[in-house]
């Protein structure tokens, strides 16, 4: 006589990833009637970011290739979010995570990483994730039999999982009613997936990239592609247009999201919105309605130990960022 099967309850990681919530900013766009600034909360995915998708995708790709093999451990150079989340699934999953980072994330992500007992190669912070590029490149060229190197930048399955996820989800919750795409530039998958999939369901929405303005800023995890190692997964092309955006003020709208929509999120997220906003005021001077939509990757807990959250904020500093001020 067999007994019948166990009924199981709850979901698993894997599940968790995705269909996370698009959040109103309301009060930032009071002053420009007709105008919506929705931000997708990629912090509600169980490693706490939009690289969640990407990772995810990543992983399940190889191990249905067989590229990723019990004894051999997954490599990839990252920033801090993509890492977390390869060791959140390496520890769910059962694989070693060997990352190449520099030693300047913040003390928040080394902890995450390290309470996952993900594996750290630190390298020269001055190198930037470039840096870390070069050197996950020459572990799996001098040890190809023991890494799967995932290669986050020149992955197809980044941006496909934000075609296939990201997309979708953003088309269904804003009812086909978005006329503006706006992200942020790091390997550039969410970018590229986002928009192939937008431009398919509606060629008329604008989608427009974001990256720092200088090689040398504070947007961790975005790069400046004019001087940085490019993703082969960029297309420099699909961009409608390209917004420079300055450290301080992404410093600035990471303070006033906290202070005044009780939105406490990471600084590229910051600066994604203060893209965004650029667009809003554009829209509203030439009296057009808007529904602009971007990716808020992730949340502030990884940045609460940065000094820019308690310094003082001069008022004419202020000036470019709309809606409620300090």
């Amino acid at each position: 006589m067999t007994s019948a099967p166990v009924k199981t309850f709850g979901t698993t990681i894997l599940d968790r990833i995705g269909n996370t919530p698009l959040v109103r900013l309301d009060r930032l766009t009071q002053h420009l009637p007709g105008v919506q600034i929705l931000g997708k909360a990629e912090w509600a995915n169980p490693g706490g970011s939009v690289k969640d998708r990407a990772a995810s995708a990543i992983v399940s790709d190889a191990q249905r290739k067989g590229l990723l093999t019990p004894g051999k451990a997954l490599l990839d150079a990252t920033s801090g979010n993509t890492g977390i989340a390869y060791a959140m699934l390496g520890a769910a999953l059962g694989f070693p995570v060997v990352l190449c980072m520099p030693s300047n994330v913040s003390p928040e992500r080394k902890r995450i990483l390290h309470a996952y007992g993900a594996e750290i190669v630190w390298t020269d912070p001055a190198d930037g994730s470039d840096g870390a590029i070069r050197q996950a490149r020459k572990l799996a060229s001098e040890q190809p039999d023991h890494y799967y190197y995932a290669d986050q930048y020149g992955n197809d399955n980044n941006w496909r999982a934000h075609y296939y996820g990201t997309a979708n989800e953003i088309w269904q919750q804003t009812e086909g009613a978005i006329t503006h795409f706006v992200a942020g530039l790091g390997t550039s998958g969410t970018f590229m997936g986002t928009t192939r999939r937008l431009r398919e369901l509606n060629p008329k929405i604008q989608c427009l990239s974001m990256q720092p303005d200088s090689p040398f800023n504070g947007l961790e995890g975005l790069k400046h592609m004019e001087t940085a190692i490019v993703p082969p997964i960029y297309d420099p092309h699909l961009a409608d247009a390209n917004i420079a955006m300055s450290t301080e003020r992404a410093y600035l709208m990471a303070k006033q999201l906290g202070r005044t929509q009780g939105l406490l999120v990471g600084v590229s997220a910051a600066a994604a919105v203060a893209a965004s906003l650029d667009v809003a005021e554009a829209e509203a001077k030439a009296g057009r309605e808007a529904v602009i939509v971007t990716i808020l990757c992730d949340s502030a807990d990884k940045y609460l130990s940065e000094r820019f959250w308690t310094e003082k904020q001069h008022p004419e500093s202020s000036e470019n960022l709309g809606g409620d001020t300090e």
